[in-house]
């Protein structure tokens, strides 16, 4: 189990960017932070919304990589588990206690496929995707070797471009390939359109889903015309949950940065062509960031840079603030546009990050503020937990 953090002998700045009771002010930067307000809205108004259209949902761990926040969204917003994209961490999550894990990915290796068939010994329920006959054998001969049992989705490659079967046949051959195999279970579909979450326009987005859903209500009646029907079909993210949780074919949803909420993401339109963080979704995690030179005149410069962020999907937001402006990032700094010299040395900002994913996994803590004090400190557990 993840035991809670003895903050005894921890010192701030040599341990852990900050402890409990502290201000807000006082944080060490460049971390992260939490919103706790902001959050726990998230997730109660996610698993509001689940409970409300009949749809589970199991929330995407990639993304926080924490045991303490998989279990608030399992508290709060009744989560029924995790998705994880590495058995490293599956691994986590299992020792941390969870209960009812996907690896919403292929495992292939064999040393890879022996460490996840040896995870039902932590008491948890463990599914892993499959898109090719060839890794059913592997996956059974492991559980048999280890006296577990592994559920098994196949996945479909409904638009991504990414991994996943793309015909209802091929569906219908790797289910029954499971269903004749020992120690195997198969469970369901999984169909995650991944590559139209962050598309800006409502519209196109929905156009993406319905082309997906045809083709897994395809997949569907093909396995029932055979006498096999998937318990669960799993997919939809923070841009689309709305499509599937209608769609009458979906059951489980897959929403990750909803808890978070992302610049990238925060872009988004929703039906009424409001952005999504105008209203649908809170920004609850920011990169806590100090001014440290203010040498130019028009430019303060910030101790978040490279390697306090990811910058694929975009440089960060300043959050609250209209009045500056972060342009450009190297390793250590980050550059930001002061026209009219309104910052000041050691000065602290909050930053919406541009991709909350891979930005989290640079960093070791979740510090957990509410009304300008630190309430928490929750360790990102599975950072760097790439294999």
């Amino acid at each position: 189990m993840n035991a809670p953090v003895n903050f005894e002998g921890l010192e701030v700045g040599y341990d852990v960017p900050a402890l409990p009771g502290m201000d807000e002010k006082d944080i060490q930067t460049p971390c992260l932070i939490l919103d706790l307000d902001a959050l726990e809205r998230n997730i109660k108004k996610m698993g509001d919304y689940a409970k409300a259209h009949g749809m589970r949902h199991r929330s995407h761990g990639k993304m926080h990589k924490s045991v303490d926040v998989q279990k608030l969204q399992e508290k709060l917003g009744g989560a029924v588990g995790v998705c994880c994209q590495k058995v490293s961490e599956a691994e986590v999550f299992a020792r941390g206690g969870i209960k009812d894990i996907l690896v919403s990915n292929q495992v292939r290796d064999a040393q890879k496929i022996d460490r996840l068939a040896r995870l039902p010994k932590f008491g948890s329920k463990i599914i892993v995707c499959v898109d090719d006959l060839a890794n059913v054998a592997d996956l059974s001969a492991a559980a048999q070797k280890h006296g577990t049992e592994l559920g098994v989705f196949v996945e479909i490659d409904c638009g991504a471009g990414r991994c996943g079967v793309k015909t209802a046949q091929a569906v219908v051959d790797i289910a029954q390939a499971v269903e004749a195999a020992e120690n195997l279970k198969f469970v369901g579909i999984q169909a995650y359109q991944g590559a139209m979450q962050h598309m800006d326009s409502y519209a196109d987005r929905k156009a993406k889903l319905d082309a997906a859903i045809a083709q897994v209500a395809e997949a569907v009646d093909a396995l029932k015309a055979v006498g096999i029907t998937p318990e669960l079909v799993s997919g939809g993210g923070t841009g689309s949950y709305y499509f599937e949780s209608a769609s009458g074919v979906y059951n489980e949803l897959q929403c990750g940065s909803y808890a978070f909420m992302d610049a990238d993401y925060g872009r988004i339109l929703d039906e009424n062509g409001q952005r999504i963080d105008r209203g649908e979704w809170e920004n609850a995690l920011f990169i806590l960031t100090s001014v440290m030179s203010h040498a130019k005149a028009d430019k303060a410069i910030c101790d978040a840079g490279l390697k306090a962020q990811s910058v694929d999907s975009g440089l960060p937001v300043i959050y609250g603030r209209d009045d500056v402006k972060y342009i450009k990032c190297s390793d250590e700094h980050g550059v930001i546009e002061d026209t009219n010299g309104v910052l000041k040395v050691n000065d602290k900002l909050r930053l919406v990050p541009g991709h909350c994913d891979p930005t989290c996994n640079v960093h070791d803590w979740y510090v957990g503020v509410r009304n300008g004090k630190v309430e928490t400190l929750w360790p990102v557990s599975a950072r760097g937990k790439a294999y």
